[in-house]
């Protein structure tokens, strides 16, 4: 008798979990504010969620979570590059130019990764209602099967 409860995880709601919580992570933000996200995605409680990542998906994602660790780090670091330097502290090297450099690029990065994000989103979400109608529709011929038989049997 190895019926899966109706409450499992699946792996794409494992996949969406570690997601947000990798980005979450990179992005500076908590984990909590991670699972309150997923929560409303996937219609789970955030305790759930918190529960699903440290019980079973966090050890699964240890290198993950080192990353984003230090892309957070290394983030930081760009856009406060300028806010820890005092007026008098700047050299030649360090003009007005080569902030702007730094801002445009800022500019033109961080929503291209922000985008990509997107895209893989809507891909997984694309795939899955794929996999849902074709679920829907195995559903729909069964019950039509049991409705003809019911049918049969009636009459």
């Amino acid at each position: 008798m190895n019926e899966t409860r109706q409450d499992a995880w699946t792996e794409d709601e494992d996949k969406i979990l570690a997601d947000t919580v990798l980005r979450f992570i990179r992005e500076g933000q908590t984990q909590l504010e991670a699972f309150k996200e997923v929560a409303n995605t996937l219609s789970r409680t955030s305790a759930a969620c918190g529960f699903r990542w440290n019980a079973t998906i966090r050890k699964q994602h240890h290198q993950a979570i080192q990353n984003a660790k230090e892309q957070r780090k290394n983030g930081f670091k760009k856009q406060t590059i300028f806010a820890t330097t005092s007026p008098g502290d700047f050299s030649q090297s360090h003009t007005i130019d080569t902030a702007i450099k730094i801002l445009e690029r800022m500019r033109t990065e961080y929503p291209q990764e922000k985008q990509k994000e997107q895209e893989k989103l809507l891909e997984r979400v694309i795939k899955e209602n794929e996999q849902l109608k074709s679920k829907l529709a195995k559903y729909d011929r069964a019950w039509e099967e049991v409705n003809s038989a019911w049918l049969q049997v009636k009459n």
